[in-house]
């Protein structure tokens, strides 16, 4: 294949793509910006898509009145950092809004999840954990998949450092009181994801 044929969007400008960049091409589904360079995600796995449309579930249910959960939406960061967060919990303001519709900032973002993949341990364990601190968002929790069982490491962000600090591990039953009172059967997506 000639360099000529390849979409525009393929091969990086000079010091990589800006978030502007991104926002303009037409890439495939899911993509994100991280440090100026492209990221593609692979195939899902059961799990992964049974504790994402659970955690949703759950959030947007239990969420109060000011908060919704989504799932999959792209957060600009910074100039170079358009990461696409598993699931988030936005203010309701931010998400009944017209513009912008494909992507939030960090000011509407109350929590973001990412449950990890065999393709994405490096970036959600370490990478866009660091990336989500450093913008302020002030809730991360890390979902696992353990052996078939799932486990909710959660975090939150301290001030005084500006990193995230563990604040629990979470199996069988997660439940916290901040960003809200939340409590989500975690067993129930090993049982389901096994069907």
């Amino acid at each position: 294949m000639d360099l000529d044929e390849l979409p525009d969007w393929l091969i990086p400008p000079p010091g990589g793509f800006t978030a502007d960049d991104f926002l303009r091409m037409d890439t495939p589904r899911h993509t994100e910006l991280i440090d100026g360079s492209l990221v593609f995600v692979g195939p899902q796995e059961k799990w992964h898509s049974f504790v994402l449309r659970m955690v949703e579930n759950e959030l947007d249910k239990q969420a109060r009145d000011a908060l919704r959960a989504v799932q999959r939406m792209a957060v600009v960061l910074g100039a170079r950092q358009v990461p696409e967060p598993d699931v988030l919990v936005v203010t309701a303001e931010a998400f009944e809004r017209d513009e912008p519709s494909t992507y939030y900032v960090p000011e509407d973002v109350v929590l973001v999840a990412e449950a990890v993949s065999p393709e994405s341990v490096d970036r959600d364990r370490d990478t866009k954990p660091r990336k989500y601190a450093a913008a302020g968002i002030r809730h991360f929790w890390r979902l696992e998949n353990e052996g078939g069982e799932t486990a909710a490491y959660v975090y939150e962000l301290d001030p005084a450092t500006g990193v995230y600090a563990l604040t629990g591990i979470y199996r069988g039953v997660l439940k916290v009181t901040v960003p809200f009172d939340i409590e989500i059967d975690l067993a129930a997506v090993g049982r389901r994801a096994r069907y």
